[in-house]
């Protein structure tokens, strides 16, 4: 990014669980503040050091949410938090922010990322001077309307199966995909890979949706969901979960004044919006272009995240760029892990991160669609251990 340079400490969250599940009783700020707490601790970190909090929430109670989190995180009343909703972009979105702040000296410490419950995802009503209030029974809905002349509940589901049926995609390739994402997941619990950026909640340990075992005969018997015909089911779909996470973005003067190690340089971001009927696509369209700005492509990568919160995604990103498979999502995706909105920009961060780790660094890119046609990328450079080592001593440079 232009300006000063902006470096990620590093980054916790939660477990990932079932709406309903092991999380379903916790409210959303309160597992932001578990994360916020724990992830100063980790850095011997005090809250009067921010220079405030960026968090990203889709579908709370309202309000400024992350102000509420920072509070319950003990964060002192002087820091100042704003919440944001660009929907499952959102954490990506408040991460960006955060970078920008950094960049133009408007702070040196930053707490950003997200929280959701879709456990306790509340129910709103329109009021009756509303025309919406007729289409919908007593005026009650739980899912914000994300374009023009649509209301309905299941938009971003219809926007996914047009896009299938549009790019002729098959219920083999899809399946393929869900069997990949799970079986990476799986892969990456039994060798522990995200076991340092999990943070235990209460008895939940782990994540509640990665079915390493999970069959091509299962897959097959998957009724679609909008009938026959149709491709989108529950396999290829991600399913709604619970969940927090965020990342420190710290300056370089004040990791050197503190004699701390980032794991990662931030090196630019992209917001991108298109076809709210077609949002699965922002995905690839929001990546796409923050390469191109930076004079980039796919094979100058070591480690890719795309938000899986449909199989047709990583379709779409094999017949663009099959030789990049080895790279892309290595640890699983959401089709495993679960997508709790708010937070998943921020999950796919630390997964970044993880799989940097693996690659033994490089330029590593994450990118999320969000609803309404939206999307937000992130490219991220993993510093070499030798510049993580000398990094507390007064020689070494912002452009390291």
């Amino acid at each position: 990014m232009k300006g000063e340079a902006v470096y990620v400490l590093g980054g916790l969250r939660t477990p990932i669980a079932h709406r309903g599940g092991a999380l379903s009783h916790r409210r959303p700020e309160e597992l932001g503040s578990l994360v916020m707490r724990a992830l100063l601790a980790r850095y011997g970190l005090s809250g009067r050091e921010l220079s405030g909090v960026l968090a990203g929430n889709a579908v709370g109670t309202g309000g400024n949410l992350a102000r509420l989190t920072a509070l319950m995180a003990d964060i002192p009343e002087e820091v100042p938090a704003c919440t944001v909703d660009m929907q499952c972009a959102s954490a990506a979105a408040a991460i960006s922010l955060a970078a920008a702040k950094l960049a133009s000296g408007q702070g040196e410490l930053f707490l950003a990322g997200g929280m959701e419950s879709a456990s306790l995802q509340p129910l709103r009503v329109y009021d009756e001077k509303d025309p919406r209030h007729a289409l919908m029974p007593d005026g009650a809905y739980k899912t914000a309307q994300f374009a023009p002349g649509d209301v309905s509940a299941d938009a971003m589901l219809r926007g996914a199966e047009r896009v299938m049926e549009a790019e002729h995609v098959t219920k083999e390739e899809l399946d393929a995909f869900v069997l990949r994402s799970h079986h990476l997941a799986g892969e990456a619990v039994q060798k522990g890979w995200l076991a340092d950026v999990i943070l235990p909640v209460g008895t939940c340990r782990r994540d509640s949706g990665v079915r390493p075992h999970l069959s091509k005969k299962l897959l097959r018997r998957l009724p679609p969901h909008f009938g026959p015909g149709t491709l989108l089911d529950a396999g290829n779909a991600c399913a709604i979960h619970d969940g927090a996470a965020f990342l420190l973005l710290a300056s370089g003067d004040f990791l050197r004044r503190h004699h701390l190690k980032p794991e990662a340089r931030l090196v630019a971001t992209a917001s991108v919006g298109g076809n709210p009927a077609e949002s699965p696509r922002g995905a690839m369209r929001t990546a796409d272009a923050l390469l191109l700005r930076q004079g980039l492509s796919y094979e100058n990568l070591a480690a890719i995240e795309f938000n899986e919160a449909f199989a047709v995604i990583d379709v779409l990103f094999e017949r663009a760029h099959p030789g990049c498979l080895d790279r892309y999502n290595r640890l699983g995706g959401a089709l495993a892990y679960g997508h709790p909105y708010g937070a998943s920009g921020a999950v796919l961060a630390l997964h970044l991160l993880q799989s940097l780790k693996l690659a033994g660094g490089g330029l590593g890119l994450l990118s999320i669609a969000g609803a309404g046609g939206m999307g937000e990328a992130i490219l991220l450079e993993r510093l070499p251990d030798a510049a993580s080592e000398q990094w507390s001593r007064e020689e070494v440079h912002e452009d390291v």
